[in-house]
């Protein structure tokens, strides 16, 4: 077992960001932290060297929680969710909101068509376009950024697909099903359900490796996660954790899966080639989503009700900054273009 994980570590040569944390390499770590603000249904735009918040823009709609940045680092494309929690009463959002990045502004939106809940957002790697979960309408909608509207819509198979992670090749899409505990491997191209993994009851986050070898999803009943084999669609193991896991993502190296545990208020450090968690680290109240810069030495861990974002030194193990930035912190993004005033 200990070969078989070693191969995580190879690194993937890819330019754009995903909101599952993985930052595909982009040659420079300058750029501005995005932070999806869901009390204040705001976004945040943060100098992360300083860790001084620049602009707090209004989203529109009611609340987001996810974003997605542009690989230019022009606009960030924020889904208007709605007021309410995963399968629970509430209104239903329909659109996605643009925000320009350099002029601060809320620019435009996207009307999916109808109400569906749509939740994580993430450019394709080869064909630029913007994938959306769409949570009522079990699939997933395929945004055209430059015409600003809908071109496809992708089945998921299952209800409640809330998190998408997409293969470096833009060949494969995972969606985590939340109500229904599975995961939905889909043939982005053939637009087909080529398996459907049952986990547990109930699941939320996922997370892909650097090298697309394995899938990673936490069971939200016990202290656990799925390792997803993708060549199999199966669950090749179990790694116990110390609490229930959230919001996770691997180190761009691939030597190292980041995980949030909201319960606990700690992050823990999983290393992948032994496949056991190494260290675990103390952040705010309520930490949620996790990035991780390009170059490996700092983590982004939102902390929703904090209201801040904890820099993590993963030299260190310590966090050596906390940012301040709005209520319901959750979603986060990376401009990768150097677009300080």
């Amino acid at each position: 077992m200990r070969n078989a994980f070693a191969i995580v570590m190879a690194v993937v040569a890819a330019t754009t960001v995903s909101t599952t944390g993985v930052l595909r390499r982009s040659g420079s770590n300058r750029g501005l932290l995005l932070v999806v603000n869901k009390g204040d249904r705001t976004l945040s735009i943060v100098d992360p060297d300083s860790g001084r918040q620049l602009a707090v823009v209004p989203v529109g709609g009611v609340t987001g929680h996810e974003v997605a940045a542009s690989s230019d680092g022009q606009t960030a494309w924020v889904p208007i969710y709605g007021d309410s929690g995963v399968g629970s009463p509430g209104s239903d959002g329909r659109t996605v909101s643009v925000i320009d990045l350099k002029s601060r502004t809320r620019i435009g939106g996207i009307d999916l068509g109808r109400p569906s809940r749509p939740h994580c957002a993430i450019f394709g790697p080869r064909d630029g376009r913007l994938y959306v979960t769409s949570e009522l309408t079990s699939s997933i909608e395929v945004i055209d950024p430059n015409a600003r509207k809908v071109i496809d819509s992708i089945p998921t198979g299952q209800p409640q697909s809330h998190m998408l992670a997409i293969s470096s090749d833009g060949d494969r899409g995972y969606t985590s099903n939340v109500g229904a505990g599975t995961v939905s491997a889909i043939d982005l191209q053939s637009k087909t359900v080529v398996a459907v993994i049952p986990i547990s009851k109930v699941v939320q986050r996922i997370a892909i490796s650097v090298d697309d070898r394995w899938m990673f999803t936490a069971d939200q009943t016990k202290p656990q996660i799925a390792v997803i084999d993708t060549r199999t669609n199966v669950v090749k193991t179990w790694v116990t954790l110390p609490e229930i896991g959230f919001g996770m993502t691997p180190t761009p190296d691939g030597s190292r899966l980041l995980i949030t545990h909201p319960a606990s208020d700690t992050v823990s450090i999983l290393d992948l080639q032994s496949m056991k968690v190494e260290q675990v680290i103390h952040v705010p109240s309520d930490p949620q989503e996790i990035l991780v810069r390009p170059d490996s030495q700092i983590a982004y861990v939102s902390c929703d009700r904090s209201k801040q974002v904890a820099a993590i030194n993963l030299s260190s193990g310590k966090v050596e900054k906390l940012i301040d930035v709005g209520a319901g912190a959750d979603g986060l993004g990376w401009a990768a273009a150097n677009l300080h005033q």
